[in-house]
């Protein structure tokens, strides 16, 4: 007596249908993971690009109890316009004074010491960023 076989030998008709499945959902996969890429690259590359005008704080000098330095470098278009801010902070993290500077020049590249007065000793101090505008009325 012989006994009858219920499946059929792996591998010798070709894939199953589970197989199919799974590289359908592979190729799925990988067209999705592919077009949100491009989209996350397309989304920064116009919000690096977009932005008018950058600022960066190549570093700070806290003064006196009423006076904080800072170097700013600000990059722009050289037409633009806008204005960057700074902010001085407290030992325990609380602003103790603020500065927004204008940048209406038209070099592209702007290096700046900038003075920002204080309420008592900064400990610190942060920008808060730069923002591009119409002009010099903002």
């Amino acid at each position: 007596m012989t006994a009858v076989r219920g499946t059929t030998p792996e591998g010798r008709y070709g894939r199953t249908e589970d197989q199919r499945a799974d590289r359908k959902l592979k190729i799925v996969g990988s067209v999705l993971g592919v077009a949100l890429l491009g989209m996350v690259g397309w989304m920064g590359f116009h919000y690096v690009g977009g932005q008018g005008i950058s600022g960066e704080m190549i570093k700070f000098e806290v003064v006196s109890d009423t006076r904080a330095d800072v170097h700013l470098e600000v990059r722009k278009d050289r037409d633009g316009h806008g204005y960057c801010v700074v902010r001085a902070l407290s030992e325990d993290g609380s602003e103790v004074g603020r500065k927004e500077v204008r940048f209406d020049g038209a070099e592209k590249r702007i290096d700046e010491l900038v003075t920002v007065v204080t309420r008592s000793r900064a400990t610190a101090v942060e920008p808060m960023g730069c923002t591009a505008d119409d002009g010099p009325t903002g």
